[in-house]
Protein backbone atom coordinates (compact mmCIF):
# COMPACT_ATOMS: atom_id res chain seq x y z
CA UNK A 1 0.00 0.00 0.00
CA UNK A 2 1.55 3.50 -1.02
CA UNK A 3 1.91 6.47 0.93
CA UNK A 4 -1.28 9.35 0.35
CA UNK A 5 0.24 11.91 2.99
CA UNK A 6 2.70 12.53 5.12
CA UNK A 7 3.32 14.93 7.86
CA UNK A 8 6.70 15.07 8.67
CA UNK A 9 7.86 17.28 11.82
CA UNK A 10 4.69 19.31 11.68
CA UNK A 11 3.86 22.07 14.11
CA UNK A 12 0.95 24.23 14.26
CA UNK A 13 0.74 27.26 16.69
CA UNK A 14 -2.17 29.61 17.42
CA UNK A 15 -1.18 32.38 18.99
CA UNK A 16 1.05 31.82 22.03
CA UNK A 17 -0.42 28.25 21.84
CA UNK A 18 0.91 25.33 19.64
CA UNK A 19 -1.52 22.41 18.89
CA UNK A 20 1.10 20.38 17.09
CA UNK A 21 4.60 19.53 18.56
CA UNK A 22 6.01 18.21 15.60
CA UNK A 23 3.83 15.67 14.15
CA UNK A 24 5.13 12.72 12.13
CA UNK A 25 2.00 10.52 10.76
CA UNK A 26 1.44 8.58 7.15
CA UNK A 27 -1.57 8.33 5.66
CA UNK A 28 -1.95 4.92 3.56
CA UNK A 29 -3.38 5.42 0.01
CA UNK A 30 -6.71 3.39 -0.41
CA UNK A 31 -7.62 3.26 2.85
CA UNK A 32 -9.97 4.79 5.71
CA UNK A 33 -7.30 6.26 8.25
CA UNK A 34 -9.00 7.49 11.43
CA UNK A 35 -7.64 10.32 13.83
CA UNK A 36 -8.77 9.24 17.22
CA UNK A 37 -8.42 11.32 19.88
CA UNK A 38 -10.30 13.62 23.13
CA UNK A 39 -11.53 17.36 22.05
CA UNK A 40 -7.89 19.12 22.28
CA UNK A 41 -5.93 16.59 21.11
CA UNK A 42 -4.71 17.97 17.77
CA UNK A 43 -7.22 15.88 15.48
CA UNK A 44 -8.92 18.66 13.40
CA UNK A 45 -4.92 20.75 13.56
CA UNK A 46 -3.72 17.44 11.57
CA UNK A 47 -7.01 17.75 8.74
CA UNK A 48 -6.51 21.83 8.66
CA UNK A 49 -2.66 20.94 8.42
CA UNK A 50 -2.72 18.81 5.37
CA UNK A 51 -6.08 20.72 3.96
CA UNK A 52 -3.65 23.59 3.73
CA UNK A 53 -6.29 25.76 6.37
CA UNK A 54 -3.53 26.70 8.78
CA UNK A 55 -0.35 27.73 8.28
CA UNK A 56 2.36 25.29 9.49
CA UNK A 57 4.97 26.99 12.35
CA UNK A 58 6.98 24.13 11.16
CA UNK A 59 7.59 20.67 9.69
CA UNK A 60 6.03 20.23 6.13
CA UNK A 61 3.27 18.09 4.38
CA UNK A 62 4.00 15.69 1.50
CA UNK A 63 1.18 14.44 -0.74
CA UNK A 64 1.37 12.28 -3.29
CA UNK A 65 5.31 12.51 -3.15
CA UNK A 66 5.13 16.41 -3.49
CA UNK A 67 5.99 18.79 -0.57
CA UNK A 68 2.56 21.14 -0.31
CA UNK A 69 3.59 23.20 2.63
CA UNK A 70 3.54 26.72 0.39
CA UNK A 71 -0.11 25.24 -1.41
CA UNK A 72 -3.09 27.50 -0.74
CA UNK A 73 -6.57 25.53 0.52
CA UNK A 74 -8.14 26.45 -3.19
CA UNK A 75 -4.74 24.67 -5.06
CA UNK A 76 -4.97 21.68 -2.89
CA UNK A 77 -8.76 21.39 -3.39
CA UNK A 78 -8.10 21.86 -7.55
CA UNK A 79 -5.78 18.65 -7.04
CA UNK A 80 -8.38 16.30 -5.40
CA UNK A 81 -8.68 17.12 -1.72
CA UNK A 82 -11.99 17.69 -0.14
CA UNK A 83 -12.45 18.72 3.62
CA UNK A 84 -15.47 18.93 5.57
CA UNK A 85 -15.10 20.86 8.56
CA UNK A 86 -16.98 20.30 12.12
CA UNK A 87 -19.18 23.13 11.85
CA UNK A 88 -21.26 21.98 8.86
CA UNK A 89 -19.78 23.85 6.40
CA UNK A 90 -22.77 24.72 4.17
CA UNK A 91 -23.80 27.77 1.88
CA UNK A 92 -26.92 28.98 3.80
CA UNK A 93 -27.70 31.03 1.29
CA UNK A 94 -27.72 28.37 -1.48
CA UNK A 95 -30.41 25.51 -2.09
CA UNK A 96 -29.48 21.85 -0.94
CA UNK A 97 -29.39 21.00 -4.70
CA UNK A 98 -27.11 24.06 -5.35
CA UNK A 99 -24.72 22.90 -2.54
CA UNK A 100 -24.29 19.70 -4.05
CA UNK A 101 -23.73 21.10 -7.47
CA UNK A 102 -19.91 22.81 -6.12
CA UNK A 103 -18.06 19.83 -6.88
CA UNK A 104 -14.58 21.82 -7.14
CA UNK A 105 -12.60 21.05 -9.93
CA UNK A 106 -13.69 17.20 -10.96
CA UNK A 107 -17.10 18.15 -11.51
CA UNK A 108 -20.33 17.40 -8.87
CA UNK A 109 -21.98 14.04 -8.95
CA UNK A 110 -25.32 14.96 -6.76
CA UNK A 111 -26.79 11.44 -7.46
CA UNK A 112 -23.98 10.06 -5.61
CA UNK A 113 -24.76 11.81 -2.24
CA UNK A 114 -28.33 11.10 -2.65
CA UNK A 115 -27.18 7.56 -3.16
CA UNK A 116 -26.18 7.26 0.12
CA UNK A 117 -28.36 10.03 2.26
CA UNK A 118 -31.63 9.60 0.55
CA UNK A 119 -33.23 11.30 2.57
CA UNK A 120 -31.48 14.50 1.16
CA UNK A 121 -33.78 13.65 -2.04
CA UNK A 122 -36.95 15.72 -0.36
CA UNK A 123 -34.29 18.65 0.49
CA UNK A 124 -33.06 19.51 -2.93
CA UNK A 125 -35.00 22.95 -3.68
CA UNK A 126 -34.80 23.96 0.56
CA UNK A 127 -32.37 26.34 1.68
CA UNK A 128 -29.35 24.99 3.52
CA UNK A 129 -29.91 27.75 5.99
CA UNK A 130 -33.46 26.83 6.96
CA UNK A 131 -32.13 22.77 7.63
CA UNK A 132 -31.90 21.70 11.08
CA UNK A 133 -27.95 20.64 12.24
CA UNK A 134 -28.19 16.92 11.29
CA UNK A 135 -29.62 17.49 7.89
CA UNK A 136 -26.83 20.14 7.30
CA UNK A 137 -24.57 17.65 8.46
CA UNK A 138 -25.71 15.78 5.75
CA UNK A 139 -25.36 18.13 3.00
CA UNK A 140 -22.22 19.27 4.19
CA UNK A 141 -20.85 15.45 3.79
CA UNK A 142 -23.30 14.91 0.73
CA UNK A 143 -21.33 17.92 -1.34
CA UNK A 144 -17.82 16.34 -0.61
CA UNK A 145 -19.03 12.81 -1.86
CA UNK A 146 -20.93 14.46 -4.83
CA UNK A 147 -17.31 15.73 -5.25
CA UNK A 148 -14.91 12.28 -5.73
CA UNK A 149 -12.42 13.92 -4.21
CA UNK A 150 -9.38 11.90 -4.30
CA UNK A 151 -8.37 12.88 -0.53
CA UNK A 152 -11.54 13.40 1.45
CA UNK A 153 -10.76 15.03 5.10
CA UNK A 154 -13.73 15.11 7.53
CA UNK A 155 -13.57 16.56 10.84
CA UNK A 156 -16.22 14.20 13.30
CA UNK A 157 -18.64 13.26 10.25
CA UNK A 158 -21.25 11.02 12.50
CA UNK A 159 -21.79 14.64 14.61
CA UNK A 160 -25.89 15.03 14.52
CA UNK A 161 -26.31 12.08 12.53
CA UNK A 162 -28.72 9.04 13.48
CA UNK A 163 -26.92 5.59 13.96
CA UNK A 164 -28.09 4.32 10.63
CA UNK A 165 -27.42 7.24 8.88
CA UNK A 166 -23.99 7.11 10.20
CA UNK A 167 -23.81 3.27 9.00
CA UNK A 168 -24.93 4.03 5.49
CA UNK A 169 -21.86 6.71 5.54
CA UNK A 170 -19.06 4.74 6.88
CA UNK A 171 -20.20 1.79 4.30
CA UNK A 172 -20.04 4.26 1.84
CA UNK A 173 -16.15 5.89 3.40
CA UNK A 174 -15.17 1.94 2.77
CA UNK A 175 -16.65 1.38 -0.64
CA UNK A 176 -14.32 4.66 -1.66
CA UNK A 177 -11.13 3.10 -0.23
CA UNK A 178 -12.06 0.10 -2.30
CA UNK A 179 -11.94 1.80 -5.18
CA UNK A 180 -8.29 3.58 -4.57
CA UNK A 181 -9.43 6.52 -3.06
CA UNK A 182 -8.34 7.68 0.43
CA UNK A 183 -10.27 8.76 3.01
CA UNK A 184 -9.10 10.54 7.10
CA UNK A 185 -11.50 11.05 9.54
CA UNK A 186 -11.36 12.18 13.24
CA UNK A 187 -13.24 10.55 15.63
CA UNK A 188 -13.62 10.76 19.63
CA UNK A 189 -14.63 6.47 19.49
CA UNK A 190 -13.88 4.25 17.12
CA UNK A 191 -16.87 3.48 14.79
CA UNK A 192 -17.38 0.06 15.67
CA UNK A 193 -18.85 -0.22 11.62
CA UNK A 194 -15.05 0.59 10.98
CA UNK A 195 -13.04 -1.70 13.49
CA UNK A 196 -10.82 -4.03 11.92
CA UNK A 197 -11.19 -2.04 8.37
CA UNK A 198 -9.10 1.65 9.13
CA UNK A 199 -5.53 2.07 10.09
CA UNK A 200 -5.40 4.44 13.15
CA UNK A 201 -3.39 7.56 14.57
CA UNK A 202 -4.50 8.18 17.90
CA UNK A 203 -3.30 11.95 19.57
CA UNK A 204 -2.90 13.24 22.68
CA UNK A 205 -1.51 16.92 23.48
CA UNK A 206 -0.87 17.62 19.66
CA UNK A 207 1.65 14.11 19.39
CA UNK A 208 0.91 11.09 18.37
CA UNK A 209 1.01 8.21 20.71
CA UNK A 210 0.10 5.21 18.94
CA UNK A 211 -0.65 4.59 14.90
CA UNK A 212 -1.33 0.83 13.91
CA UNK A 213 -4.60 -1.07 12.98
CA UNK A 214 -7.35 -1.36 15.80
CA UNK A 215 -6.92 -4.20 18.17
CA UNK A 216 -3.14 -3.65 18.45
CA UNK A 217 -2.12 -3.29 21.68
CA UNK A 218 -0.56 0.22 22.63
CA UNK A 219 2.86 1.20 23.95
CA UNK A 220 2.30 1.75 27.59
CA UNK A 221 -0.73 0.86 27.92
CA UNK A 222 -1.58 -2.90 29.86
CA UNK A 223 -4.90 -5.23 30.33
CA UNK A 224 -7.66 -5.61 28.34
CA UNK A 225 -8.06 -2.27 27.55
CA UNK A 226 -4.91 -1.88 25.91
CA UNK A 227 -5.87 -2.07 21.99
CA UNK A 228 -7.84 0.43 20.39
CA UNK A 229 -10.93 -1.86 18.91
CA UNK A 230 -14.04 0.02 20.21
CA UNK A 231 -12.37 2.63 22.48
CA UNK A 232 -11.33 6.08 22.39
CA UNK A 233 -8.43 7.66 22.85
CA UNK A 234 -6.44 7.81 25.75
CA UNK A 235 -6.26 11.91 26.06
Amino acid sequence: MGVEVALRGVRVRYGPLEALHGVDLVVPTGAVTVLLGRNGAGRTSVLHAVAGVVRLSGGRVVWRGRDVTGLSVHQRVRAGLALVPAERGVFGSLTVAENLGLGGGRGARPGAAVAVFPELAALLPRRAGELSGGQQQLVAVGRALAADPGLLLLDEPERGLAPAVAARLHAALLARAATGRTVVLTAQVLPRALAGEVFVHMLHRGEVGFSGEPGEPVPGESGSGGGTGGTGASG
